[in-house]
């Protein structure tokens, strides 16, 4: 009886070992402060304070992996632009190009982007909740080529600046 309760001991005392040497974490990235160049996110990751982007010629945040949420948590993605210019325009807030199951979730704010604030291309089963998107030089949010995704409760306001009357604007 003894030897095979020592046993049992050593495999309960080696599994539990080995769950916590092989171990995923679950935990999100955490983002705040400034990002100077295109902050790439491949995993669930969340904003734990506002930032301040200085990226020029490309988007603050590209999500590059399917089934990734990025949280924003009450907080702001600001871009920095000086005005609206073809020099801008791709200057976006968030991009996600050819990817399935991401969410973007607020509450939240993104603004003063010199392109889109959120840019959705290609994408299948996105989604966009409880956010606010302003004074961005051309839409707040734009889908092209995007299916089957939900954009629901987002305020876009004062997008549009730099469109120069073309059909840029909300959603």
């Amino acid at each position: 009886m003894g030897r095979c309760l020592s046993r049992r001991l050593t495999l309960f005392v080696l599994s539990v070992v080995a769950s916590l040497v092989f171990a995923v974490s679950t935990q999100s990235t955490q983002i705040s402060g400034t990002i100077d160049s295109t902050l790439t996110i491949v995993e669930d990751s969340e904003l734990v304070g506002d930032v301040s982007c200085g990226v020029v010629g490309g988007a603050c945040i590209m999500i590059a992996a399917p089934h990734v949420s990025l949280r924003l948590n009450g907080h702001t993605l600001a871009g920095t632009i000086a005005g609206c210019t073809l020099g801008t325009a791709s200057d976006d807030g968030v991009d996600v190009i050819a990817e399935q199951d991401v969410a973007i979730v607020g509450p939240g704010l993104i603004e003063g982007f010199g392109g889109f604030g959120i840019f959705l291309k290609g994408d299948t089963k996105a989604r966009v909740k409880r956010v606010t998107i302003s004074d961005n030089c051309f839409s707040g949010i734009i889908l092209v080529g995007t299916t089957d995704s939900d954009i629901e409760r987002n305020v876009s306001v004062r997008n549009s600046k730099g469109s120069e009357n073309g059909p840029c604007g909300g959603t």
